[in-house]
């Protein structure tokens, strides 16, 4: 079983393969590569080596990561006829603004006990499920698949709550390839000054977890409990970013000997009261890089599906750059359910303007200038399908009936 937050390509993140990264003795296959690519997940394999692999497609179709089982070390496989069943799988967690990804690995167990056969597979009744898996990271190289496996934080696996890890590289030369790295997690502290943060990080100079604790929070009085952990943090302008979905983010260059906390807010018309469903408002909001330039995207849930796109400018507002109704652009039920209404995916980190959205299983980009759907891509297990010269239709149903009947093919 495969971790994942609900939305398809929305858990997703995309990836810069930037030629900085890699060697002279891969940089003639690296420019037989995407520009970029949107990882789906990463899936551990049987290959004996010591890097990783990848499976690439032209967004908006999801690239696959593939990691040798081994560098993880997963614990014993339960009999398959037993009560128990392993989860085990992978994401990627964060992006460097180099294309760095952070590799996070989950194995842990489930009992579920056999409920009927079908053939060579069960089917299985979920009673409880290990809330604390064993956790592994790694940084990894894209270009060369080169794995690098961070030590476990407080000496134990049981670190599966450090969710909002990002990556920050830095590099002596200006425009040069990066030199160092930090990894590094923002929460709350709880046990020090209220209303503080705790910041644990990782430099690769020292290549060891420490703790610095009582930073001042930069929050408005009355804004605690800042949600930090439901987007991925975001590398941008020499400084990680821990973006709540509600209010804004939170900035810090992990690099400090003492990190100086900033906070950024939303646009103004988007600021929510904390919500319980702050997993589910994740699907309709997310900041990312583009062009160079911080960018923050969202859609209404209500029909006509507004998508509006903002980017902020140097004095630290926003400014409204791209609004589209979706509705224009496809046929849909007159009273959609969830699954029928449209998410944000990526903000294409090339063009602003383009945006990769989800819709059930599909993921298509549309082009917010033009109003027009660009092309799409089947999320599931097997051969993704994407022919942008077959896509003469404006109405994503045919689309994506297209794409699904070239996968069956």
């Amino acid at each position: 079983m495969l971790f994942r937050r609900p939305g398809g390509l929305s858990a997703t993140l995309s990836v810069r393969l930037r030629r900085s990264l890699s060697t002279a003795a891969a940089a003639a296959a690296a420019a037989l590569r995407p520009a970029w690519a949107m990882i789906h997940h990463a899936i551990l394999d049987r290959s004996p080596g010591l890097r990783a692999s990848f499976k690439l497609a032209e967004p908006p179709c999801p690239s696959h990561i593939f990691v040798p089982g081994h560098l993880v070390d997963p614990g014993p496989r339960p009999d398959p006829d037993s009560d128990t069943m392993s989860l085990l799988g992978g994401v990627v967690r964060a992006v460097s603004g180099d294309g760095l990804l952070l590799l996070h690995f989950s194995d842990g167990r489930a009992t579920a006990p056999i409920v009927g056969r079908h053939g060579t597979s069960c089917a299985r009744r979920l009673i409880d499920i290990d809330m604390d898996p064993n956790t592994t990271r790694f940084v990894c190289n894209p270009i060369s698949g080169q794995l690098f496996r961070l030590p476990d934080i407080d000496g134990t696996k049981k670190t599966s709550s450090c969710k909002s890890l990002g990556i920050l590289t830095h590099s002596e030369r200006p425009h040069g390839p990066p030199d160092r790295y930090a990894v590094a997690e923002l929460v709350e502290d709880n046990e020090g000054v209220e209303g503080s943060f705790l910041m644990r990080r990782f430099l690769s100079p020292t290549r060891d977890w420490e703790k610095l604790v009582g930073l001042p929070s930069p929050l408005p009085v009355g804004r605690r409990g800042h949600k930090i952990h439901d987007h991925e943090v975001l590398a941008f302008a020499g400084r990680l970013w821990w973006v709540d979905v509600n209010w804004g983010a939170i900035t810090a260059d992990p690099f400090s000997d003492r990190p100086e906390l900033r906070f950024v807010e939303l646009p103004r018309g988007s600021l929510t009261e904390p919500m319980e469903g702050i997993r589910m408002l994740g699907r309709y909001r997310r900041m990312g890089v583009s062009e160079g330039r911080l960018h923050y995207a969202e859609v209404s849930q209500e029909e006509p599906f507004l998508l509006s796109s903002f980017v902020l400018e140097n004095d630290g507002s926003w400014r409204l750059q791209h609004r589209v109704a979706l509705t224009r652009l496809w046929e849909h039920p007159s009273d959609p359910c969830e699954e029928d209404k449209p998410r944000i995916g990526v903000i294409d980190p090339l063009n602003s303007s383009i945006m990769h959205l989800t819709l059930g299983n599909g993921a298509f980009s549309i082009n917010m200038i033009r109003r027009k759907v660009l092309g799409c891509g089947v999320v599931g297990e097997g051969t993704l399908s994407s022919n942008r010269a077959g896509f003469k239709s404006k109405t994503l149903s045919d689309i994506l009936i297209r794409v699904e009947r070239d996968k069956k093919n």
